[in-house]
């Protein structure tokens, strides 16, 4: 039968370098996040949202928060409890 493989001997290897690839990929994501990123204020930001969110929480919230944090689903934020 035509072009069925017999065993390994019938195999041809190949590798592909994505390398250089990757290398545009990256300076393409780096140059559209522009000159003005700054990563340590995306955290900062990102950390004061999660602390906004978690504030305000009523009794049913915070026991569901405070069994999310026991469960390890959601980091500890302040003190134990959610934001204030």
């Amino acid at each position: 039968m035509g072009g069925q493989v017999d065993g390994p001997a019938d195999l041809v290897g190949f590798t592909v370098d994505l390398t250089s690839q990757e290398m545009l990929r990256r300076a393409q994501v780096m140059a559209a996040l522009g000159p003005d990123w700054d990563p340590v204020d995306v955290l900062r930001s990102e950390e004061e949202a999660y602390d906004l969110l978690y504030s305000g929480l009523d009794a049913e919230q915070q026991r569901t928060y405070d069994a999310l944090v026991a469960a390890g689903v959601l980091p500890v934020r302040g003190g134990g409890r959610a934001a204030a």
